[in-house]
């Protein structure tokens, strides 16, 4: 019996790991763990067991009423403490006036050209200087802008 939980657990465990990665494809970069805390024997490698164990271990920080599920609330705090970190660090990064606050000035792209401008003519796939619904529409399914394919560059 206790097998079947820790198994089932450690599923769980990895499929969190995937839905995670797999959300961070929309949302941004991931965070990924330090080498040195996966590694936990110290040899340099990482071995599937740590893998397991380290997602055995992430299930567990999450039940934190330790009932061997992960409820809704549960869930959502894990969520919500990951997000505070994130906020935090991104304030830190781009508070330029040491305010902590971030004023509108702070939130503009920086060294990266104008992304809006960039997305507009991307969307803009007859190149008239206005969006239509039908570019609009193309681009929110990924099959539009100038460059055609998915997310609207070429892949061949």
């Amino acid at each position: 019996m206790k097998s079947t939980v820790l198994i089932a657990a450690i599923a769980a465990g990895l499929t969190l790991v995937a839905l995670d990665a797999s959300a961070e494809g929309r949302g941004g970069p991931r965070e990924k763990p330090a080498f040195a805390i996966l590694d936990a024997d110290g040899n340099g490698s990482i071995t599937m067991e740590e893998l397991e164990n380290a997602a055995a271990a992430r299930f567990a920080a999450m039940d934190t009423d330790g009932n061997g599920g992960i409820s809704a609330a549960e869930l959502a705090a894990a969520h919500e403490a990951k997000m505070a970190t994130r906020t935090a660090k991104m304030i830190e990064r781009m508070d330029e006036n040491g305010d902590g606050e971030l004023q509108a000035d702070e939130m503009k792209p920086r060294d990266r050209g104008n992304n809006a401008e960039r997305m507009f003519d991307h969307m803009d796939e007859n190149e008239d200087g206005a969006i239509s619904q039908d570019e609009y529409d193309a681009a929110g399914e990924g099959r539009g802008g100038r460059h055609g394919g998915k997310g609207g560059r070429d892949r061949g």
